[in-house]
């Protein structure tokens, strides 16, 4: 039976609300961590496990035949008497997009980390999305009874990669395969949990841990007297913090972000998650204890705030469409949404009509009658709402700032294998950027194939597969192609224009006179024009005619960028001058131009993370070099050697068979892409 649903509770109860994502590398826990989460709440009845194929929120087949999160998936649950609204993100860096779109209408996050590994590729890049969007979170220590665990050690690589203010409130009790449980330093309480028992225990701290605990809650409380004046004031009247004092300083501090509360535990063994679930109630914010959300309405900023009785905004985060229709889901920011009400799509400027409101339980779904501010749901009946969409009331209408989508670096051809099925690929692919905005199609010029782009081959693989087994149709796929880019290596000054045309009746006239030079940012354009020779209308349009050559570079074709272009000189004439003229003088000059520069091929490269055996590095060495890969650090870890290199992304493909066949099997490697490049220059034909 379903827990009742605080959503429908007045507004006063918002504050018992939880939306928060859970955040960490592939193979971190994430999945197992949500399990066990399910698990102690009540909301299921039996462990699911990752390779059993049993999880919850793992419940696309390809996550189970692959064992990964490929999906963000939502689920709620109930807890000391609050609504936690959870989606478990996706770990690998292919699907980093998923990560995105949740990180925007979240407003807490649980990072997992690795006892052993501490800080990995994928932990970082997450720990730098849910920066950019302000997402207060705390940490999760996971793994803690895997041989070679080390909180400490942990701790010092979140601190050392991530530069946060970890806030350690946990003592583990026993090492590696004897880790049993926590020393809780802000209640100092021993929380140890039995093979068989049902739920932990909280005792007393054990003699030989007590002067280890009360040294490790001294260092807490003056940490967080640095930071919290209220705390610092009581530390200087007492020479100690309270528990009720610690737990406000340690709220204030997660949700300024000003510090950054660090448990462990072991998902796996189920230790720790009931702590988890308390630190996520008493730290993490509500959605009453975030700022109203920003949007603009007529070029004004519109604020609206987390108050059921508002006028209604929401942001559709994600589209997902399944055997019984089309799902989209939704954050609720402000107002009340209602099974059969009309709400306003401002971007597409249309009405759409909401059929039904579902509380999402990953791949299970419970009919509501209502989503109030704060909420988390997916919706039936909308058409043309797509992730990014905003959704708002008929009479208030504003825009939400949609998720920032990727640019695609990978890219393959497809067709269809039987004639008879050509014509069911396009909608297919069609839905699949519909679900999936960081999926590209476009068909090629010169060849007339269909193109798909995405984030990595396992991206590809992952689109196509889904194609294959949803719509049963035979794809033939080529060979994976990374998507390169130009750039200026020398510049050029004083390249003249002149765009003249007649063909009766009004003609074209434009004259412009462009410099071009390298710059650190991908495009920017500047008028240095005196006397009014181009009029400033025009400006903007030789702008605009500068970002439509920037589409197709001289070098292959390829997207230009990390250029300055300013424009020096320029005429018109009294009739014939116009924005159109203007816009394709600045076209063709600065095509013009870029074929006179020293032009430079860009390709994609990523940071690359290969953990083998020791006996192993020599080869793997030998192997990233032969791949024009640069070794930029290597270290021991509980045995295995871990090697970071820079490699150019094109040479990564196939690259875990060949890792697999070095190592015997015991090689694994992550790829995180970091930017562009130089190229050798044989690779502009590619």
């Amino acid at each position: 039976m379903r827990a009742p649903s605080l959503s429908t509770t007045p507004s006063t109860r918002l504050s018992a609300v939880r939306n928060l994502g859970i955040l960490a590398h592939v193979d971190a826990g994430k999945t197992t961590l949500t399990e066990r989460i399910l698990y102690a709440t009540g909301t299921t009845h039996r462990r699911g496990e990752v390779h059993d194929g049993t999880t919850v929120t793992d419940f696309d087949p390809q996550e189970r035949d692959r064992g990964i999160t490929i999906f963000a998936a939502a689920v709620s649950c109930d807890w000391a008497g609050h609504r936690i609204n959870l989606i478990d993100t996706p770990g690998h860096v292919d699907f980093a997009d998923e990560v995105e779109r949740a990180l925007r209408v979240l407003d807490g996050a649980v990072a997992v980390f690795d006892a052993v590994a501490g800080v990995e590729p994928q932990s970082e890049s997450v720990w730098r999305q849910a920066d950019r969007h302000g997402v207060p979170r705390i940490a999760f220590v996971n793994k803690m009874d895997r041989a070679g665990a080390d909180l400490d050690a942990a701790v010092a690589s979140l601190r050392e990669r991530l530069h946060p203010a970890p806030l350690v409130v946990h003592l583990p009790i026993g090492a590696e395969e004897g880790f049993v449980g926590v020393v809780d330093l802000v209640r100092m309480r021993a929380v140890v949990r039995a093979e068989d028992a049902a739920a932990p225990a909280g005792q007393p701290v054990p003699d030989a841990l007590r002067e280890e605990a009360l040294r490790r809650r001294r260092l807490l409380e003056e940490a967080v007297a640095e930071r919290h004046p209220a705390a610092l004031e009581e530390f200087c009247d007492r020479g100690t913090l309270s528990a009720a004092t610690l737990t406000g300083a340690l709220r204030d501090l997660t949700r300024s972000g000003d510090g950054v509360v660090v448990l462990c535990g072991s998902a796996y063994r189920d230790r720790g998650v009931e702590l988890l679930l308390d630190a996520v109630v008493a730290y993490l914010p509500s959605p009453l204890d975030v700022p109203p959300v920003r949007g603009r309405h007529d070029g004004a900023e519109v604020r609206r705030a987390a108050d059921p009785g508002a006028p209604f905004a929401a942001l559709a985060f994600k589209v997902n469409a399944t055997p019984t229709g089309r799902l989209t889901y939704l954050r609720v920011y402000a107002g009340t949404l209602e099974k059969g009400d009309t709400v306003w799509d401002p971007t597409a400027r249309r009405t759409e009509r909401v059929g039904r409101v579902l509380r999402v339980q990953a791949d299970r779904h419970v009919p509501l009658e209502r989503a109030v501010a704060g909420d988390i749901v997916a919706v039936v009946g909308l058409k043309a709402a797509r992730a990014g969409t905003t959704l708002c009331a008929p009479d208030a209408p504003l825009v939400l700032e949609p998720p920032g989508v990727a640019e695609p670096v990978v890219s393959v051809a497809v067709e269809a294998r039987r004639r008879a099925d050509a014509g069911r690929l396009a909608p297919a692919l069609a839905r699949l950027t519909e679900e999936d905005p960081s999926l590209v199609v476009r068909t090629d010029g010169e060849t007339g194939q269909t193109v798909l782009s995405g984030m990595g081959e396992l991206h590809l693989e992952v689109a196509v597969e889904k194609v294959r087994r949803a719509l049963g149709l035979e794809v033939a796929v080529g060979r994976p192609r990374v998507t390169y880019r130009e750039t200026v290596g020398r510049g050029v000054t004083g390249t003249v224009y002149r765009h003249v045309k007649q063909d009766g009746g009004a003609g074209q006239f434009a004259h412009v006179v462009l410099d071009v030079e390298p710059w650190e940012e991908e495009f920017a354009f500047r008028s240095a024009v005196v006397g009014g020779r181009v009029p400033q209308e025009y400006v903007r349009a030789v702008e605009a005619g500068c970002r439509d050559a920037l589409t197709e570079g001289p070098l292959g074709g390829h997207r230009v960028t990390g250029l300055r272009v300013t424009l020096t000189d320029g005429a018109t004439h009294v009739k014939d001058s116009s924005d159109t003229a203007f816009r394709t003088a600045g076209r063709f000059g600065l095509r013009q131009a870029l074929r006179s520069c020293a032009m430079v091929l860009l390709e994609p490269v990523a940071e690359v993370t290969v953990t083998v055996p020791e006996d192993a590095v020599g080869a793997v060495l030998g192997d990233l070099a032969a791949r024009r890969g640069r070794v930029t650090g290597s270290v021991v870890r509980a045995g295995a050697a871990v090697v970071t290199a820079t490699v150019p992304l094109a040479e990564l493909f196939g690259y875990a068979a060949r890792l697999r066949g070095r190592t015997q099997g015991r090689g694994t490697f992550t790829a995180r892409p970091t930017g562009y490049a130089p190229a050798p220059a044989e690779s502009a034909d590619r």
